[in-house]
């Protein structure tokens, strides 16, 4: 158990570093993508793409588990151990994803408090708050109106008491 932790918190460093690196430069993926694509479907210079920058859950879970087979093949051919090493396997994937997906919130954390951004995130809420007291205002003056006109004017007559009214019908003496 404490190795599968150890490979777990390795896996999850790994996944942080891997997703970092790719951010900066992603020229692995791009030798990749000239050698399987054609020159009409190659990505542009512009694209920040990477094996598991900017991937959907589903291609990172792909890249990441093809990473980690062909070093299960190394490891398992250069050792002569031969040991169960799918909980390890499963745990290491497991660990990359979750810290790449950690160093995407990191990342897109730093993007997004640039001064414009929180200056466009502020002007945002304000009118957000704005119209939101509005409409609680509109709504509340409507409900006061109809309030007013549903008071009930006083009887002329007192009630009877429910006692009263018991024994007009007869259930009590």
């Amino acid at each position: 158990m404490t190795l599968e932790i150890t490979v777990f918190i390795l896996a999850i460093l790994f996944g942080i570093i891997f997703y970092w690196s790719e951010a900066k430069s992603n020229r692995l993926y791009r030798f990749f993508n000239k050698l399987t694509h054609s020159k009409e479907l190659q990505m542009k210079p512009e694209n920040k793409k990477g094996f598991i920058h900017k991937q959907p859950f589903l291609l990172r879970l792909v890249w990441v588990t093809l990473l980690f087979v062909l070093a299960g093949v190394i490891v398992s051919v250069a050792t002569p151990i031969n040991a169960f090493y799918v909980q390890y396997f499963v745990t290491a994937i497991a660990g990359t994803l979750i810290g790449s997906y950690i160093a995407s919130v990191f990342l897109f954390a730093r993007d997004s408090t640039k001064k414009e951004n929180l200056e466009k995130a502020f002007k945002k809420g304000k009118d957000f708050v704005e119209d939101v007291s509005e409409d609680i205002r509109e709504n509340f003056e409507a409900e006061n109106k109809e309030v007013e006109n549903t008071i009930p004017e006083p009887e002329a007559e007192p009630k009877k008491s429910a006692r009263d009214r018991l024994k007009d019908k007869g259930m009590i003496k």
